[in-house]
């Protein structure tokens, strides 16, 4: 007896994703003296370039900088590091995750601004916004009445200086391009 099969109708057997296929796909942690990897992030324990001490670095995974370097204790014979420990490693990922935390919201404070205004008898909230290209940056300048409301939208340059002043003169100049320095 043939059984007919058909290359379409049957996959061959592939392997399943078990637990154990996912956790040998996981990094390893890494708990040594002077190297800690677990939880994406990396400490290590290094010679302080500027003096005879130690410091330490926390990596986060796939970044290529450090997050946080900070000095590191020197151990009880006063020549190696102190070595690294769960509690360490934990207080040390909490503050790196705390400096990012602060670099992107210091990035979002600096790209997006926003003030209020009164002109025109009326109350406005003028937002600018910045977009970072590499090749062609530019700003958003946008006004919005109290109700919320969008009432104007302009491209500017992102060096634009977005102050009371330069707001109110937007806004009572009937929304027209501002002019800015160099232009």
């Amino acid at each position: 007896m043939t059984t007919d099969t058909h290359p379409l109708s049957a996959p061959e057997s592939t392997p399943e994703s078990t637990p154990e296929s996912a956790a040998a796909d996981a990094p390893v942690a890494i708990r040594e003296d002077r190297l800690w990897h677990d939880a994406g992030w990396m400490a290590r324990v290094i010679k302080n370039e500027d003096d005879d001490g130690w410091a330490v670095e926390m990596l986060q995974d796939g970044e290529p900088e450090p997050a946080l370097v900070g000095p590191w204790t020197m151990g009880r014979d006063k020549k190696n590091p102190k070595p690294l420990d769960q509690a360490a490693f934990n207080t040390l990922v909490k503050t790196a995750s705390e400096v990012l935390l602060r670099h992107q919201q210091q990035r979002h404070a600096a790209l997006h601004k926003r003030l209020t205004v009164f002109a025109l008898d009326r109350q406005w909230e003028v937002r600018l916004d910045i977009v970072p290209d590499d090749y062609e940056p530019y700003a958003v300048l946008s006004a919005f009445d109290e109700a919320g409301d969008e009432l104007a939208q302009l491209r500017v340059r992102p060096d634009f200086r977005l102050t009371s002043a330069s707001a109110t003169a937007w806004i009572t100049d009937d929304f027209r391009r501002p002019r800015q320095e160099g232009e």
